[in-house]
């Protein structure tokens, strides 16, 4: 209970219930400031520091400075963030949970109860980041792959199967449901946090921390998150605050409307780019201004998602009636009517008309003004107009290959061959797009559209379609165009992140051998967030994001060498060339699907018993009892931290003498650090693999393998195209 020192805790009545809420105005007029014009997302921040008070942790002097701190750029004032709740992926997840796992027989050991140790606040962990795509392009490819994750996942899950029942406040979204993200989104937000105190219902705004990245999807909602590494989320999880300088706001005013053709992803890599150039690295961006009403909920998903990759902490969105509309949409409309009351009573709400809050600072985006586009080879922001598309690929990466036989790498078994800048891979992956069902139907109609004039996709590319969740496998079923999109290759392949952190399986056999052999340059194009040097696949010299619907006229061109804008992506069946305006999606036959196959019953539908999972996931047994058994394997290790752990703290003395190991330069991402992609037989961690009796085929991902600290110490800085610069002669690890 807060200790109150500001006397804001108020009440408000709403359709008869009576619900305790603590007052942004009654803080103002207590002499904490202007809070009431503060930016939303800080609004929210505060609302969190009036319910958490304790006098320790948050006094009153922190109440009354925070609006006169957040007016400070670059002040080292610290605050603290106590979110409702946690949610976890298995890539992350799981090392946290065999941490806590840990920490329990530590706690024994000293003489404590082990089941202390347990989540304070309600986690969810979601399992996505496991399957892969070894199989595609047949009706069976989904089931195959299932197999295939449960095979290759067998002692994580039964793990993951031990702590649904031995951690209270812990919850599991099974593998096949869909992306963390994405589920989130759709099934697990609710818009609005309630919980009892006493005989009182007290209601505040959903807050979140999420351990992985893109968690900042969420800010769509009007729900404060972004995502955290296993320290914070551990300590977040067990109870404590979240502890952060204050945020700088970057106030991102749009205005305008999308032109016909435009997607959200054209929208969001441009914005990449352009917010890259502006600096805001570790900003809350808010978005605001009259552009809001002509921006869809998904599309809202698009931008806030992406935000790490134009550098912010987060890409907050206020309530609205669009987002009141989303949450009707998709089966949740019951507290439709208390968020509205709250989220105007505490200045949450959008009003068009209401003065500009008190941003640090603001940028202007005409949204009318962006064009088709396309980023890579190798990061999100590098925004390339879609025109200008196989020429960034012509002078970035051509210029450092090699010839290839003036007839193209030979493939065993087959009449084509290679070149430089043909597609490896096109894929629909990854939440960042597949939330959105404007541009996955947009894919669908594109796909009959090339179907119907004869257009198939080149053989030399692994297609492959892994949506976010199962609402968007079932409204591309009913719609009839899954049926177009199989008969290119695009039948469902996984529900999870799978291409897009690197989960994109093997090439076929021959097409590997030639890229090998001969050194081609080829490419990955996938819908999806991140484009990192050797993230999609080791044998893609280049990656390029784009929208779903292009990632399928790629797949019919086969190659990043051709202007899809200018030359035909291939002849229909009377030889006639067709260009890509030629079967462009109708927008208004786009929104009229959209209009149908979007109803409440088909997310209430999917996502009724989401917890349960399917028959593989209610045969792993994890065993019961208060500490988990740790096998023998070469997943589950148990970690050496707690090994001689004690209550008192260990004495720390300076690190002297200390010498550096390498030099890395500018552009090191996550992916160079600490990879979660493909386990190469060559790395020092596939050697390691194979000495303890692991064949190349079931070496899964370094993801998959986090919890065994034999293989991770071996994956760091092993990203393949690394460059140490104090050994300037060799690349890799």
């Amino acid at each position: 209970m807060s200790e109150n020192s500001l006397n804001t805790r108020r009440e408000m009545n709403v359709d008869g219930t009576v619900y305790h809420y603590y007052s942004l105005s009654a803080a103002e007029a207590a002499g904490a400031g202007p809070v009431t014009k503060m930016p939303r997302c800080l609004k929210v921040l505060y609302e969190n520091l009036l319910r958490h008070e304790d006098g320790i942790g948050v006094n009153s002097e922190d109440l009354m400075l925070f609006s006169e701190r957040s007016r400070v750029i670059g002040s080292d004032a610290e605050v603290l963030y106590y979110p409702s709740r946690l949610m976890l992926v298995d890539s992350s997840g799981v090392p946290l949970l065999a941490d806590l796992a840990a920490l329990r027989e530590a706690m024994l050991r000293n003489g404590g109860d082990p089941m202390t140790i347990n989540p304070a606040i309600p986690c969810d962990l979601v399992i996505d980041h496991s399957v892969m795509v070894d199989f595609r392009g047949s009706s069976d490819a989904l089931d195959k792959n299932m197999d295939l994750e449960y095979s290759r996942n067998s002692e994580r899950y039964q793990f993951l199967r031990w702590a649904e029942k031995a951690f209270k406040n812990f919850r599991i979204v099974p593998p096949g449901m869909g992306i963390c993200h994405q589920v989130n989104l759709e099934a697990l937000a609710r818009g609005i946090w309630i919980e009892k105190s006493g005989d009182h219902l007290i209601v505040a705004p959903e807050t979140l921390l999420g351990m992985d990245s893109h968690t900042p999807m969420i800010n769509c909602l009007g729900i404060l998150g972004w995502g955290v590494g296993g320290l914070e989320g551990g300590a977040a999880m067990l109870g404590m605050p979240v502890s952060m300088v204050f945020p700088r706001v970057v106030g991102c005013r749009l205005s305008g409307a999308l032109k016909p053709g435009v997607t959200a992803t054209d929208m969001v890599l441009t914005l990449t780019k352009r917010l890259r150039e502006y600096g805001v690295v570790a900003a809350f961006v808010e978005f605001f201004g009259p552009g809001l009403e002509n921006l869809k909920l998904s599309d809202r998903a698009t931008l806030a998602n992406m935000s790490p990759e134009y550098g912010a902490t987060m890409g907050f969105f206020p309530i609205d009636e669009e987002m009141l509309g989303y949450l009707e949409k998709t089966g949740r409309g019951d507290n439709v009517a208390l968020i509205r009351a709250y989220a105007k009573e505490q200045g949450l709400w959008h009003d068009p008309d209401a003065p500009q809050p008190a941003y640090n600072e603001v940028v202007d985006f005409d949204m009318s003004a962006v064009e088709p586009s396309i980023a890579g080879p190798n990061h999100p922001h590098n925004h390339t107009p879609l025109p200008k598309a196989s020429a960034k690929f012509t002078e970035t990466i051509l210029p450092s290959c090699g010839a290839l036989p003036d007839s193209g790498a030979p493939v065993d078994g087959v009449d084509w061959t290679l070149e430089h800048g043909d597609l490896a891979i096109a894929a629909i992956s990854s939440c960042t797009n597949t939330s959105n069902p404007a541009v996955m139907i947009a894919a669908g109609l594109l796909a009959r559209n090339a179907v119907r004039r004869g257009l198939t996709v080149k053989p030399w590319v692994k297609t492959s379609l892994t949506p976010g969740s199962r609402v968007v496998a079932d409204y591309l079923k009913t719609s009839g165009l899954q049926t177009s999109l199989d008969q290119l290759g695009y039948q469902v392949a996984g529900f999870g992140c799978t291409t897009c952190m690197g989960n994109s399986g093997p090439l076929a056999e021959n097409v590997e051998a030639a890229v090998k052999a001969h050194d081609v340059a080829m490419v990955a194009v996938l819908s999806g967030n991140r484009n990192f040097d050797g993230r999609i696949h080791p044998l893609a010299r280049a990656n390029f994001i784009c929208s779903p619907p292009l990632v399928i006229a790629y797949a019919l061109a086969g190659s990043m060498c051709v202007d899809i804008t200018a030359e035909p992506l291939g002849k229909d069946t009377d030889g006639n060339p067709v260009m890509l305006a030629d079967i462009w999606p109708d927008p208004d036959e786009l929104n009229d699907i959209i209009d149908t196959v979007l109803v409440a019953e088909r997310y209430t539908g999917i996502y009724e018993g989401m917890f349960d999972g399917d028959a593989r996931w209610q045969a792993v047994d994890g065993g019961d009892g208060t500490l988990f058994a740790w096998p023998n394997d070469t997943y589950m290790k148990r970690p050496p931290f707690f090994n001689d752990i004690e209550p008192a703290l260990p004495k720390t003395g300076d690190i002297l003498g200390a010498r550096p190991l390498a030099m890395y330069g500018d552009g090191i991402t996550t992916d160079h650090i600490s990879p979660v992609g493909t386990i190469t037989e060559s790395s020092a961690a596939g050697q390691y693999l194979i000495e303890q009796g692991v064949q190349p085929v079931d070496f899964n991902s370094f993801a998959a393998r986090r919890v065994n600290h034999d293989v991770m110490i071996r994956g760091t800085f092993a990203n393949i195209h690394i460059q140490n610069q104090m050994v300037p002669d060799r690349k890799g690890g």
